[in-house]
């Protein structure tokens, strides 16, 4: 079943069929080199799930998010350090955007606070950004402290604005997201590129990712 009536025929459930294949074939090409193609697959996925949330008249948050984050997918593609930082400004500002979608969309501070279910979630997503901050810390360069710490303090907002009251759903993609993003620091930051553990890590965050922004468009826009 589509979750847009009308079947496959519908641009919308179209355009997200293109999503998904999109992403599954980068997920087997991850460990290629990068080229163009492998950049406009990776980009094309979550650029997809951007033309979706505008087609369905989503949140202008989200769009902009997915619009980012599409971005941010591009310059991450490629290597070298400004690539990276590139990437990284990009994924803040999804970031941002998210925290702006979670804040106008659900209920505040006041659900967070209001249940201890919340609030202990909330305790344990500030405690796992702490001490993967704590861990990277040591490892990263002077001057690339601050533009890591600004970013776990950006993504730790997005998951904390998650729990106002907008369901368990839109909580699992801002972990899932989370979680991406923490192996791939782990995976940059804490092992050598040589490391025989990379070879699974690069597909995971990559499941992880898409998963998040997938889960998060159709939170959004379907039903």
């Amino acid at each position: 079943m589509m979750p847009f009536p009308g079947g496959v025929e519908n641009v919308a459930n179209g355009t997200l069929i293109f999503s998904v294949l999109l992403a599954a074939f980068y997920g087997m090409i991850v460990h290629r080199a990068p080229s163009l193609r492998r950049t406009i697959v990776k980009t094309g996925s979550v650029a997809l799930l951007g033309t979706l949330a505008a087609i369905e008249g989503g949140p202008a948050f989200l769009v902009a998010a997915l619009a980012l984050s599409a971005i941010g997918d591009a310059c991450l593609a490629q290597d070298g350090e400004k690539a990276f930082l590139a990437g990284l400004a990009s994924f803040l500002l999804a970031h941002i955007a998210y925290v702006a979608l979670f804040w106008t969309t659900g209920g505040g501070i006041d659900e967070i606070v209001g249940q201890p279910s919340r609030i202990l979630v909330a305790l344990a997503l500030t405690a796992a950004v702490g001490l993967i901050l704590s861990r990277l810390w040591p490892a990263i360069e002077a001057s690339m402290r601050p533009p890591v710490a600004l970013y776990c303090v950006a993504i730790l907002a997005m998951g904390l604005s998650s729990l106002s009251g907008l369901g368990a759903v839109v909580v699992a993609g801002a972990v899932l997201f989370m979680a991406s993003d923490a192996i791939l620091a782990a995976g940059r930051f804490l092992l050598p590129q040589d490391d025989p553990r990379q070879g699974w890590m690069r597909p995971l965050v990559w499941l992880h990712y898409y998963a998040a922004q997938l889960v998060l468009t159709l939170s959004f826009i379907a039903g």
